[in-house]
């Protein structure tokens, strides 16, 4: 049972969006009502903040810790701030299951009511039977000049509690809540991952089943995108995180969707586009005319991670209950040199590209990420410890269901957004391999470099380049500069893998090509 709230001035408990919004508009500034009816929050804080954030321990677990006695005294200055607010206390699920569901809650000050507004969006509704099993303590007016953009996240898994202290941006009440649930899954027997989920219907499907598709990637890498595009007939489940259990079985999460909304566009995202152009979805730092309310999701000027939260009943949808076992598995890597636009992967391929989880860094992982090449296992920055368990975690339950392993590049190939020697991997380009996919209309030639199956055709895609890099570079008289990449490709993933000492020597090897 976890501790008990700290006392403070008032606590109100589950307001509806009503009042929220009424608070809101009453208490906070920089809040602007939108075109749509919304309302736009710019926070001060534009993303994640992983150099502010602690795990509580006072033995080495792989990652940023302090120790149990300064994060006592960081957490009764925040408790003595508490008994001068105004607090509120949601209270909540992760996931819909009656079987996994986890009890949550958020403990907020009013006066920064739109993160409660927007958590109230993804959690899913309490009932008769709920009990608090985490905690998240939120106190954004709370600064701390000490620590990095005067921010302070505390994770505590002993205790299931997460404390911020300084930051307004609302990803941390959300992954506040499923950091501590990857630890949780992890003891259960499966694996939390940083993951959408689609399904198929069966009418779409050769053998006329459906089919549920697990796509992971690190925040702004298309995961949302690829997860709600329609494709013959798919349906989102969910976008962000679930729980793969021995022979397939899948847990979602969240009863909403939190969405990038930079470079939003009807047609090319309808579906998130309708969800975040409703009166109540909640925007966060989105550029809007504060003078019209205009929205204009492509302007960047002030960030190109704003966020926006809705409900998933304003959408089309799957109902995340009683979903079927895996069947499809896509990681993506945004890249932009020698990545195909498909690679199917063997189990082993699949293990070893999951825990190198190679991509290019966008805004949603802040300033110090944006636009660097990055591996970061299993594309979850969340794991509660040294990453060999993922991995190892992973393979095993591979071993243990029908799951196909697919690499999706959804940046570029052959160069930058500023090489016009390069060419971008386009949304329908990523919708035309889910279609091949499912329909098993691919022809697979096996990749002479790196080992896995890259496609010798594809229907609707009908440059060839894009599903094979090195015949791009072939065309351009680029052939040293492909041979450099891979050299140095293949070297960097040895060395990378090398330094995981308690990962399954399978991983390691199957990086060899």
């Amino acid at each position: 049972m976890p501790a008990p709230l700290p006392t403070a001035k008032s606590v109100t408990v589950n307001p509806s969006q009503e009042q929220l919004r009424a608070w809101v508009l009453e208490h906070m500034p920089r809040i602007v009502e939108t075109e749509f009816g919304n309302l736009n929050y710019t926070a001060r804080i534009l993303a994640r903040l992983t150099p502010s954030t602690f795990f509580v321990s006072d033995v080495d677990n792989g990652k940023q810790r302090m120790s149990r006695a300064e994060a006592a005294e960081w957490a009764a200055k925040q408790d003595a701030y508490i008994a001068e607010q105004d607090m509120i206390e949601l209270q909540g699920y992760i996931g819909p299951d009656p079987s996994f569901q986890t009890g949550a809650r958020l403990f907020m000050e009013q006066r920064n009511a739109n993160v409660v507004a927007m958590q109230d969006q993804l959690y899913f509704p309490r009932d008769d039977a709920w009990a608090p099993e985490f905690t998240v303590i939120y106190t954004p007016g709370l600064r701390i000049p000490e620590h990095n953009e005067e921010c302070l996240i505390l994770v505590d898994l002993d205790t299931w509690t997460t404390r911020v202290m300084g930051s307004d941006y609302f990803g941390e009440s959300k992954m506040g809540g499923l950091r501590m649930w990857n630890r949780l899954v992890h003891e259960r027997g499966g694996l939390a991952m940083h993951s959408g989920a689609k399904t198929f219907p069966a009418e779409s499907t050769p053998d006329g089943e459906e089919k549920l598709a697990l796509i992971i990637g690190l925040s702004g890498t298309g995961k949302t995108t690829t997860t709600f595009r329609n494709v013959r007939g798919s349906l989102p489940v969910q976008d962000d995180f679930i729980a793969l259990m021995p022979d397939g079985t899948v847990h979602t999460t969240e009863n909403g969707c939190f969405a990038k909304s930079y470079g939003l566009d009807p047609d090319d995202e309808p579906t998130i586009h309708a969800g975040a152009t409703r009166p109540d979805a909640w925007l966060e730092s989105v550029a809007v005319d504060e003078a019209t309310g205009k929205v204009d999701f492509f302007d960047d000027s002030y960030t190109a991670n704003g966020r926006v939260t809705f409900p998933l009943a304003n959408i089309r949808h799957r109902d995340p209950r009683d979903l079927p076992k895996a069947s499809y598995l896509f990681i993506l890597n945004r890249n932009a040199d020698i990545i195909p636009a498909v690679a199917r992967l063997s189990k082993e391929q699949a293990a070893t590209y999951f825990m190198l989880g190679e991509t290019e860094g966008t805004s949603a992982g802040g300033a110090h990420e944006a636009g660097k090449k990055l591996r970061v296992p299993g594309t979850n920055p969340f794991w509660f410890e040294e990453e060999s368990s993922m991995g190892n975690r992973f393979l095993e339950l591979l071993e243990t269901c029908d799951l196909e392993v697919y690499l999706l590049n959804t940046g570029r190939i052959g160069g930058g957004d500023d090489d016009e020697r390069s060419k971008k991997v386009s949304i329908s380009t990523s919708a035309a391999v889910q279609d091949g996919i499912i329909d098993g209309s691919i022809d697979w030639v096996t990749d002479p470099d790196f080992g896995y199956e890259v496609a010798a055709s594809c229907p609707g895609i009908d440059d060839v380049e894009l599903l094979q890099p090195s015949l791009l570079y072939t065309r351009q008289g680029r052939e040293a500069e492909y041979a450099d990449v891979v050299s140095q490709l293949k070297t960097a993933r040895r060395a990378y893998l090398a330094g995981f000492s308690d990962l399954d020597p399978r991983v390691a090897r199957a990086a060899e090509g």
